[in-house]
């Protein structure tokens, strides 16, 4: 039979990379504004530098969201300091800095809030370094019922599941469309929630998922077209703005 997970109360709104439409995204910066929109819970991608730190990062590369360019693998510490990532989203945030993953989990316990993590296993970089790098800063930190660790790397997960129970670490299966095989990815994981593209999901799909997992979309901006899917089963929503489906919720 399988393990019990986490007693996890999801909230209906996760902000995505924190308060991404209105603070640069996945830094410390859009964190502290999720938590003054009412956010109980944010989601945020980690990966490794160069040097094995880990980072609240999302792309391989430096030029979309940082005043710099090349390769995040490229970078130590030190050189990944005295990037501004802040600067391109607004004045406001000039000279925010890249987020090592203890100083965001400092700030999420602080700020008594939910994760859910995304591994980023960008092209070329090794699952298992960032999983063994991560998982066990995870486990010593945040307590089982407000974290779930996600990934698109079935591997990266199984390494998860490797170094603990699913009582301990709720893992959750990201896809963009949902396969045929989504049961048996997630039975072997003993897996506690599917996350997929909104726009890719279908209401039967959505059905049988609700009755095994839960169900988490992303990333949904537009309260009026997502409404139906609601009656689907889905229990939360991924959102860059979570303050715009303030008025658009189910009872």
């Amino acid at each position: 039979m399988p393990s019990p997970h986490p007693a996890i109360v999801l909230p209906r709104l996760i902000a995505h990379r924190g308060l991404s439409a209105h603070a640069p995204e996945n830094t410390l910066a859009a964190v502290r504004a999720a938590h003054r929109a009412g956010c109980d819970w944010v989601e945020l991608d980690v990966q490794l530098l160069g040097d094995g730190t880990p980072v609240i990062w999302h792309d391989a590369t430096l030029k979309r969201c940082s005043d710099s360019r090349g390769k995040l693998v490229d970078l130590d510490l030190p050189r990944a300091r005295r990037l501004d990532v802040g600067a391109w989203f607004g004045d406001a945030f000039r000279g925010e800095r890249m987020a090592t993953l203890q100083e965001m989990l400092a700030l999420i316990e602080a700020l008594d809030m939910g994760l859910n993590l995304e591994l980023k296993v960008n092209r070329g970089r090794s699952a298992a370094a960032l999983v063994e790098c991560v998982v066990p800063t995870l486990l010593e930190t945040l307590p089982a019922q407000r974290l779930i660790l996600s990934s698109f790397d079935g591997n990266a997960l199984a390494l998860a599941r490797d170094l603990a129970p699913a009582e301990r670490l709720a893992l959750g299966v990201l896809f963009e469309g949902i396969p045929r095989s989504w049961r048996q990815r997630c039975e072997a994981l003993n897996a506690f929630s599917v996350h997929c593209d909104w726009t890719r999901l279908k209401k039967a799909q959505a059905q049988a998922i609700a009755d095994e997992y839960r169900l988490l979309c992303y990333t949904a901006n537009d309260p009026t077209a997502f409404a139906p899917r609601w009656g689907w089963g889905v229990d939360s929503v991924i959102s860059d703005d979570p303050e715009r489906f303030a008025n658009h919720l189910p009872n």
